[in-house]
Order: C-alpha cells, then structure tokens, then sequence
C-alpha cells in the first residue's frame, strides 16, 4: 500500500461519480447506439433480402411472362409457316393448269423471275442444268403468290415467305433481282434453311428454327422457321418464314422489365440471337446490324464467337446454368458490375429468354434509406456528446462542494485515531451534519474508552497466564531464526544455569544429549521446510552435567510475506523426566511378564511330555492286561476304566500342548486362498463313520465350485473336525448333522448344526473359556474344556471368528466365519497318498499332525479304499487294529493286485498285538507301531517307508 499514490477527497469523489453513475450511464446510452445502429444495420439487410428475393421472385416472373408472349408470336409465325409447307405440298401434288410465268434463262444456267410483277421471285440455280430444271414447278409454285403475300403482311415481325426445292429451286417473296444476289452455282441444301428440316435433323417433320445467319437473300441478320415438304418419304423441299434480328429487338424493347432492366433473347447453342443497346454495353458487343453479301451468297455465316456466352469468360458459369435449367436467376458480373440474369425457356423453339437488371438500381431506395438512418444516429451522438460536457461540468461542482462538507469531520475523526494509538484514550470527539460521519464520530470516542478498559483486562491476563506457564511448563522460547538466536522465559534459565533472556543457538544446541541431537535438529528442519508444527523429545544437561528429559513443542508464528521463509517459531518446554522414568519402569515390567509367560507354556509343554511318557506305560499294561482278561474269559471292569481313563487323558495332554502352544506364538498359521468344499469333505469323511455308528444322519451341503477363503487348511480342518465332534457327542438319540456353508458379503462362514440338548442363554458366554465344560464333567461324555477355545483362538488368528446359537432341548449351531478370497486355491500338494483305516478320532488327527503337509492323508474303511484305489493308488495304508476284521487281509490281498506288482507298505497301528485277527495281519504288514502313538518312532517309521516307496517309483 505503501508504493500506491495517494489522491485528494475532491478528485476521489469526482472519480466515484465517474465510476458509479457516469460510467455506466454513458455506457447504457452507447449500448442504445449501437443497439439502434446494428438494429437499423439489421433492417436494412433485412430489406435488402427481402428486396432481392422480391427481383429475384420477380425477374423470374417477367422472364416466364415475355417468354410467354415471345413464344406465342413465335408460335403464329411457326403456324404460318406450316400453313404455307401444307398448302406448297398440295400445290406440287395436285393436278392444275398453271398460268404462264415470265422466265429468262441465262447462259450460266439460271433461270430465274426477270422483273418485279407485284408477286414473287424465284431462282434456279446453275447448278442444275437447264435441262433437268422443272419448270411445272415454276408455274406451279406463281399461284401460291397472293398466299405468301398474306402471309409476310400478316405478321410484322415476318420480313420474307420462301420455298427452297432439293434440286436448287428458290421461291420467295417479296421479289428482288435474285439473278444479281445469289451466285449462279448455288447449291441450296447446303445451307441451314434447309437441312435443318430434312430427315436426319428433323425427324419428327415438324417447323424447326435455324439459328441466326447472315440471309443470302439480302435481308441481313435472321432466323428462319422451317418447315419440310415431303412427296411420300422424299424430301420435295422446304418452306420457310423469315425473321430478321432487328424485327425481334423492336419486339424485344417492347417488353417491359423492371428497375430499367431490359431482354435478350440466346438460342440453344447459347448465342446471343438478340441484345437492345444497354446490353450491348453490358456485354461489351455490337449487335450485327450491318452485313456484307460476298461470303453469305457463298457459305453459311453464323454469329461469331464472341456472342456464344460459352466462349466468353465471364459469362462461362451464367452459361452452364442455362444449360440446365429451364429456368431460374443468377448473378452475373460483368465490368466490375453486378447483374441479376432471370431466365425462361421459349418453349416453341428452345431458345432462352434473359431479363437483366442492374442490383445496385434495385437497391438504391434501401441504400438511401440506411443512410438517412445513419445520419440520425450520428446527430444523435453528437446531441449526447454535448449533453455529457455540460453534466460533467455540474457534477464538477458539486463533489467540490461535497468534499468542503466532508474534510472537516473526517479531519475531526482522524485526530482522535491518532490519540487513541498514542494511549489518549479520552479524546474530544467532534460533532457533523452528517449523521453517518456524526455516529462514526461517537463510535471512535466509544473505542477508545473500550481499550482502555481492555488494556487493564489484558495486562491483568497476562500476569495470570505467566504465572500458570510457570507452574506447567519449564519455559516458553521464541526461536529468532534469522538472528540464530533463543530467547527463554521462565525458571528454564535458572535451572538449566542458561543466562536470561536471548541465548545464542549453537551454546542451546550444545546442552542435548549427543544421542538425541540429530533427531531434534531434523525435527526442526521439517518444521522449516513444511511450516508445520514442531515436537522432539529430548535430554538436556543443567550446570552439573545431570541431562532431562524434556518434550519441545512450537510452530511457526511469522513468515516472510514475500518469499514465506520462516522469521519466528513459539512454543514451550516441559518437563517429563518422570515420565520417562515411569515408561521404562513399565516396559521392564512388561518384558518380565512376557518372560514369565513364556516359560509357563515350557513347563506346561515339558510337563505335558513328562506325563506321557509313564501315560504310555500305564496304558500299554492296561492293554496287556486287558489281553489276559480276554484269553481267561473273565474280562474286568477295572482295566477297562484305565484304559477309558489313560485315553482321556492322553486326549487332554495334546489339548493343553495346543493350547500351549498358541498361548506361545498365536502366529503358527500360514494363510493361504483354500478351497472350501475340499475342507468340508474331508472334515466330514473323518467323522462320518464315527456319526453312522452313533446312529445319526449326517448332510454335508458343500458350496459351489471355486468358493475360496484365506485360511491356513490343516488348522481350519481341525477346527471343523472340532466342531463335528462336538455335534456328535452331545447330540440326542436319532439326531442329526449338518454341515454348510452361507456367504455374507466379503466374509463366508462354515456352519456345523446339530439337533443335539441345546445350551442355556447364559452359559454360552462362558463357552469358549478354557476348561470350561459347562457342568459336563461328571457325565458320560468325555472331553477336556479346552477344545473350543483353541477352535476360537485359530480362528482369530486367521482373521475370522467363531459363534455359535442354541436352544435347549432344540439344537446348537456353530459357525466359523472367515474372509472370502477373490484367488484360486492354491494347488495342493502333490505328496504321495496315504490311507487310514480307523475310526478313532484322537488316532486320525494325531496321525495327520505327524503328517502335516507332505502327505495327504484319506480316511475311511476298508470298502471305500478299495472303491478309491483304482483311480488314486495310496503309497502307504495305516491300519487301526480296533477296525480289523476277518476280511481285512482279502481287502489287503486285493489292493496289491490293483497296484499291478507294485510294492504297497502296511502300517499296523494296534495296542492289542497278541490277538489273533491282528496276529494274523502282521506277515501282510511291514511294521507295526503300538498305541498310543510315539509321534517321534511313527514319524521315523512313515518317513522311511515313503522314502522307500518313492524310490521304487522312480
């Protein structure tokens, strides 16, 4: 604002009224101009259309009209003329006595009329001799004299009547000295007059009209109808009527054509036949009124080239529109001159009839009207022109008598402003007329006394803000960028043993702990760079050397307007070394509690393997035991209930080492798209016998093909074998499974339904705790608590979750709800194939644990591996000794012959190996593992054999 030029009161409100009232006024009035000239612009082009399309109209109207009167003065002419061919064929046809004619023949052979009897003249050229010249035909032809009298004085435009015979005989009237006009070898087919009439011009027989020619006669420039005269098919002759051109243009002048226009008349060949004097002028040609006789009498002598409007350049384009079209207008420039040309065809002989009009003659009214309006336009601007100098001139004297009124009250306010901003805060205020400038006057007084009131409220805040700063803070600083300067307040100097006031940066920068320097000065460059705001922590040293921790937190308050490089941050220190204190003291806390956690799941896993091993001990002499009581016949409850008891509590030991497990390391899933409808089958294939055998229906309804899920597959399997398990334990007598599958939105959840006792509202909170049986424990039904949990706990960790409703006394329904996958699944492995034959849930899912991935692994009995064997030959078949029958060694028998020689290793799984079924089985076998399992010597053993089995396929 500075740099902007300052004006007085007057010339600023001089320039308002200009601005506001003049401007647009002057601006409104020019716009009516301009509206009036381009509306006046836009009639008159308006007009000019209107009037062109109105000669147009007309011009095309007055050439069909003339053409119409040419054509029917052309049409008697053309009647006379056919009268006369009608009755000159009767004449030479019919019998007569012909009265005597005056003949002289002359030594050249012409026989010609010697004088002027009041009738006509006739000539016989030289060029038929004297001999072969008819002269019946003479005296024939003398008595058709008063007929071509009537006929040349009935018509004005007709200068002559005549008849021209195939052998060079001319009869015409009126009478001249043919024997000193035509040339004595005249050979008269020759000429237009008549061949245009015979047979190859002239099929149709009817008149035809030559073009114009120079008349051998002696009557100067003409055009002829003709007319043949046949005696059967021989052509006799030809009649025919004179016209000259000058007969036509008195004719043509009399045609009246609007705005001083005038009519010529062109023929097919586009010669112009007849022109008056202004076109003449136009075209730049002389009509030809004057002739000479000595080539005419010898040859044809046509228009020359200069009157065809195909040969002249600037009638080129008017004369291929004539060409095709009948009729119509065009415009045509000739010598710098426009013309509109409308033209008609003269139907009786083709010819054009043109009416020329000159466009700036048709024009000239409406030009002169638009100049009248111009004129008015400019006296207009002239009027308002005079009319602004003298307003200007008004409106001059009053914004100086503005302006006196004006200056003295805003000279009034102005003092007090300047007392206000000196701290006057009481000024005098000064009174106006102006009631505007008046309340201005008093506000002014009214915020003076304001701030004096809000400088007190102000200095008291402060004081107050100070002093909680101080309580809460260690300091506010003021970064001086430029001047690389710190400026503290507070009790942070006296503290940290700093001087007061500015300190310099470097001796700032000097107290932070080596370790922590360089993230606080990229903390301050980002802020430098962003104008964002600034925050570090960092440890600063006092005068001992001891270092703080403290927080530092700004942003910035000013900027260069002209280039925005940061001038000044604010912002505050605080104090939180007992803060970090407390954090460390809690994260040692936290590393100790992950540590105890840790080494409980290694004592409950160590612990876990302890007890199997006695476990084993206890159960492998319970089954010995078992054996005796068998072989005495007297078998006891006791061995029995250890044998139940060492089973379940097998089944609780790899519960808790999976609990354990996952209370370890939750991240043992590998995640994977996975096929939804494998899983459910081979879930439901691994407890299907087990259902039938309780005797309750099973339904597995898979979803359609592809449906995949993220999901690791050997722990989703094991959650629903979970789940199916469950279903059938505690389900009724004749019950029934489902399992199914419902997708909702992104998500798909597996669904396990059993019509089973049903849980209470409120004991399915406490569902998936661990060992939690929900009053359960003491009931036939074996379980440990903690299977649930750990179907929960997979469950999360592969990013889905698991629910379930129930009614009592109705049915439980579970599901595992999972994200859906948009990938295929994954191919699985090609590993070799390996069938169990039991249907001991806790043995299946030992076995395939050991497995894992490297094998799959189908279950199912004997039957149904037969049923697969064929297309899917196993590499290892395990046998439960508690499914083994007297047919199990055919079954083995028989799948070695479908393997067609190959070797197929057996494994036996039994804990009763003195029985005589599984005695028996032992030489099929080639090794024989006892229960319950050592997952390590099973693992060895399935190792070996797979090995072995891959070798002898290669």
């Amino acid at each position: 604002m500075g740099g902007n030029r300052h004006i007085g009161l007057q010339q600023w409100i001089w320039r308002a009224f200009i601005r506001s009232a003049l401007v647009p006024l002057v601006l409104v009035e020019a716009a009516l101009i301009a509206i009036y000239l381009f509306s006046n612009s836009e009639i008159r082009d308006e007009q000019t259309a209107y009037l062109r399309q109105t000669a147009l109209t007309e011009l095309s109207g007055a050439a069909r009209l003339e053409a119409r009167v040419i054509n029917a003065r052309l049409e008697q002419v053309a009647s006379l003329a056919n009268g006369y061919r009608n009755l000159v064929a009767e004449t030479l046809t019919v019998p007569m006595v012909a009265p005597p004619v005056s003949v002289k023949t002359i030594d050249s052979g012409v026989t010609y009329s010697p004088a002027d009897n009041g009738g006509s003249a006739f000539f016989y050229s030289g060029a038929t001799p004297p001999a072969r010249q008819d002269r019946n035909k003479i005296h024939r032809m003398a008595t058709l004299d008063p007929v071509m009298r009537e006929v040349q004085r009935s018509n004005p435009l007709i200068a002559s009547v005549y008849f021209n015979s195939w052998d060079n005989y001319n009869h015409i009237y009126p009478w001249f000295a043919t024997a000193d006009q035509y040339p004595h070898d005249m050979v008269i087919p020759d000429y237009n007059f008549y061949y245009l009439a015979d047979a190859e011009h002239n099929p149709s027989r009817g008149v035809v009209w030559t073009d114009v020619y120079l008349d051998p006669a002696g009557q100067g420039w003409m055009m002829s109808a003709i007319a043949p005269v046949y005696r059967g098919d021989f052509l006799e002759g030809v009649v025919g009527v004179d016209i000259t051109v000058d007969g036509i243009l008195t004719e043509i002048n009399r045609l009246p054509v609007s705005w001083d226009g005038y009519a010529m008349l062109v023929s097919q060949d586009l010669n112009i036949m007849a022109m008056p004097a202004p076109a003449e002028r136009d075209f730049g040609l002389r009509e030809l009124t004057t002739h000479s006789y000595q080539d005419a009498i010898r040859r044809e002598i046509f228009k020359p080239d200069d009157f065809n409007l195909a040969q002249r350049a600037e009638t080129v384009d008017l004369a291929a529109v004539l060409k095709g079209r009948s009729n119509g207008v065009q415009q045509l420039m000739l010598n710098d001159k426009a013309l509109l040309v409308g033209w008609t065809e003269v139907e009786q002989t083709g010819w054009q009839l043109l009416t020329v009009v000159d466009e700036e003659l048709l024009f000239a009214q409406t030009n002169q009207m638009a100049s009248h309006y111009r004129q008015i336009g400019m006296l207009l601007i002239a009027g308002l022109i005079a009319f602004y100098v003298v307003f200007f001139a008004f409106l001059w004297i009053r914004a100086r008598g503005l302006t006196e009124r004006l200056l003295v009250p805003i000279e009034g306010i102005s003092r007090m402003m300047t007392d206000i901003g000196a701290e006057r805060w009481r000024s005098e205020p000064v009174h106006s007329e102006i009631a505007e400038l008046d309340g201005m006057a008093r506000h002014t007084h009214e915020i003076g006394l304001q701030l004096e009131r809000s400088q007190e409220l102000n200095r008291t805040a402060q004081q107050r803000i100070e002093l909680v700063l101080d309580s809460t803070t260690e300091s506010i600083w003021e970064w001086h960028v430029g001047d690389r300067e710190i400026e503290l307040r507070g009790r942070f100097g006296a503290r940290f043993g700093l001087p007061a006031g500015r300190v310099p940066l470097d001796m700032f920068r000097a107290r932070i702990h080596p370790d922590d320097r360089a993230r606080v000065l990229s903390a301050e460059e980002s802020a430098l760079r962003s104008r964002a705001q600034y925050a570090a922590e960092f440890r600063f040293a006092d005068a001992q050397g001891v270092y703080h921790w403290l927080l530092s937190r700004g942003r910035v308050l000013e900027q260069d307007p002209a280039t925005g490089e940061v001038l000044l941050l604010a912002g505050t220190h605080v104090d939180i070394d007992d803060l970090k204190h407390i954090e460390s003291d809690l994260r040692s806390a936290t590393h100790e509690a992950e540590a105890a956690n840790l080494a409980k799941a290694r004592f409950i896993s160590s612990m876990s393997h302890e007890l199997r091993t006695p476990l084993n001990a206890i159960l492998g002499f319970a089954q010995l035991m078992e054996l005796d009581s068998q072989e005495s016949g007297q078998p006891s409850e006791y061995v029995q209930e250890i044998l139940l008891a060492s089973r379940h509590l097998n089944t609780l030991l790899s519960d808790i080492l999976d609990w354990s497990a996952i209370q370890v390391d939750a991240r043992r899933v590998q995640l994977m798209p996975t096929d939804v409808a494998q899983i459910m089958n081979e879930s439901a294939e691994m407890v299907r016998l087990a259902i039938s055998q309780e005797g309750l229906s099973f339904e597995v309804v898979p979803p359609s093909e592809g449906v995949t899920v993220m999901a690791d597959p050997r722990r989703l399997r094991q959650v629903m074998i979970n789940l199916l398990s469950n279903a059938k334990k505690y389900n009724t007598v004749g019950g029934s499974v489902r399992l199914y599958s419902d997708v909702f939105g992104a998500r798909l959840r597996l669904v396990v339904e059993d019509t089973g006792m049903g849980i209470e509202p409120e004991d399915q909170a406490l569902l998936f705790e661990p060992f939690q049986r929900l009053g359960r424990e003491n009931t036939a039904i074996q379980g440990t608590g903690i299977g649930l949990s750990i179907c929960r706990e997979y469950a999360r960790a592969m990013g889905g979750d698991i629910g379930l409703h129930s009614e009592p006394g109705v049915g439980s329904r579970f599901w595992v709800e999972l994200p859906l996958s948009a990938a295929p699944a994954l191919p699985r492995s090609g590993g070799p194939l390996v069938y169990c034959l039991s249907d001991d849930e806790v043995l299946i899912e030992q076995v395939r644990e050991v497995l894992g991935e490297r094998a799959q692994l189908r279950v199912g009995n004997a039957g149904k591996l037969l049923e697969q064997a064929a297309e899917s030959p196993p590499s290892l078949v395990l046998i439960d000794d508690a499914v083994v029958d007297s047919s199990t060694v055919s079954v083995l028998q028989r799948l070695r012959q479908l393997q067609a020689g190959l070797a197929l290793p057996v494994l036996l799984l039994a804990d009763a190996p003195n029985l005589a079924s599984v005695h028996e089985l032992v030489s099929e076998c080639q090794g024989l593992v006892r229960k319950p399992l050592d997952s390590d010597e099973f693992d060895a053993l399935v190792n070996v054999l797979l090995e072995r089995e891959a070798g002898h396929a290669e």
